[in-house]
């Protein structure tokens, strides 16, 4: 598995608000750590058990963060750094994460400390066709005093194959691969 991550802080990069809505659609922010019942109202979720274990990984008790945003998708626009997987397909997702404890939220050094890990010990993973990528991105965080500037992280997951079906297959076996990474180090992190 190819795996990377970045920092995107400039003034064009996404920024993400926590809590959010979308009045347009209906979807909005559910803190899943507090009510994983509402993993249910996740649409992605209901769509994708891969999705749906990984979110409630992520989200439980253990795990140092949580989801905030996620969708999935398939796409034969393969780009040029993806066509060392040699393949027309691709099967992906992002998942838009936050530190559980607040005041990691506001700490720059802690998170990308967090990615060099994660990214260090997904590199030990087996060789598949798919490709890992961490962005660390600004953040409204919203609470009663008011807005507070932070960060977050989006996980985006490619998995490659032939058709949309193989492609889907590499990304489902790389899913568990960072979930039980981000496990590790939500119990080393604990231990701190």
């Amino acid at each position: 598995m190819q795996v990377d991550y970045a920092v995107e802080l400039g003034g064009d990069d996404a920024t993400l608000e926590i809590p959010w809505a979308d009045p347009g659609d209906g979807l909005r922010y559910y803190n899943l750590k507090t009510d994983p019942n509402a993993l249910d109202l996740i649409p992605e979720a209901a769509h994708s058990t891969e999705l749906r274990d990984f979110l409630r990984s992520v989200n439980s008790p253990a795990s140092v963060v949580e989801s905030a945003k996620c969708d999935l998708w398939a796409s034969d626009e393969i780009q040029p750094e993806e066509e060392i997987f040699g393949v027309a397909w691709k099967f992906g997702s992002y998942v838009d994460l936050a530190f559980s404890a607040p005041d990691s939220r506001f700490d720059f050094a802690g998170h990308e400390d967090f990615l060099k890990e994660l990214t260090a010990l997904l590199n030990k993973a087996p060789e598949i066709a798919a490709s890992a990528e961490f962005l660390l991105r600004r953040c409204h965080y919203h609470t009663h005093q008011g807005t507070r500037p932070g960060f977050y992280v989006t996980f985006y997951l490619f998995g490659y194959g032939e058709d949309e079906a193989k492609a889907r297959v590499q990304w489902g076996v790389a899913l568990p691969l960072v979930s039980n990474a981000i496990k590790q180090l939500s119990a080393r992190h604990s231990l701190l």
